[in-house]
């Protein structure tokens, strides 16, 4: 789907959160590699979704109104058949009801659990005076709870994402050590430089990250996916 469409589709509902498998879509279509991710309105299509893509699954819940799924009940991982699938979908909702019982539902994500990787994030914000500034660094909670990040001022050359990527205090583990799997750096500086590109050219984007970002040795994937758009 056209990210013009996209972004047209949620400026009328009056939203500038955009759910999980909008912003997929939009960052699948700048270029960039992403987990793929359908939404589900009701439990049976939650289960036929689940089967397409096949077991393990990973769902999640779709809200305008919920920003950190997982606070509020709202991630169920590694589920192995439709009949977890389905028990997950119920629980999910009223787990979510009782935390958040005002918040607007469009139904819930239904993704394939991806193989481990190292987890990394690469986002953007905008300053008041610089614009858009993207971010990376390790992901997952390390980013919460290190703030190991590297910024810079968009638009980025090859220079500045290559060293984006060094200058972490964490890239020793992008490089493998005690014999865990480092990450393909050449993958995490061309995703680095695709995002730059794309939010330079989408100034209605106002707020954007992925989190985590699998790396792997051959490539990378982005698990989990945030954007926020500019008030209309």
């Amino acid at each position: 789907m056209p990210i013009a469409t996209i972004v047209e589709a949620a400026r009328k509902e009056g939203r500038t959160l955009l759910n999980e498998v909008e912003a997929k879509q939009i960052l699948k279509e700048a270029g960039l590699s992403v987990v793929e991710t359908r939404l589900a309105a009701n439990k049976a299509e939650a289960q036929r979704i689940a089967r397409e893509l096949g077991f393990p699954v990973v769902m999640k819940i779709l809200s305008p109104d919920i920003a950190h799924k997982s606070d509020v009940g709202g991630v169920k991982l590694g589920l192995k058949n439709e009949a977890e699938v389905a028990a997950a979908h119920d629980e999910m909702l009223a787990a979510v009801q009782r935390a958040a019982p005002n918040a607007r539902i469009a139904g819930v994500s239904i993704q394939p659990m991806a193989r481990q990787g190292t987890e990394v994030i690469i986002g953007m914000t905008k300053d008041a005076a610089f614009g858009p500034v993207l971010m990376f660094g390790l992901g997952g909670i390390f980013v919460e709870v290190l703030k190991d990040v590297a910024f810079r001022v968009v638009p980025l050359t090859q220079r500045d994402a290559r060293q984006m990527v060094r200058e972490i205090k964490g890239y020793p583990v992008l490089q493998g050590v005690r014999g865990q799997a480092g990450a393909d750096v050449t993958k995490l500086e061309e995703a680095i430089l695709k995002l730059s590109a794309f939010v330079d050219a989408h100034p209605e984007i106002k707020e954007l990250d992925m989190n985590p970002v699998f790396a792997y040795r051959d490539g990378l994937a982005a698990v989990d996916a945030r954007i926020v758009l500019e008030a209309a």
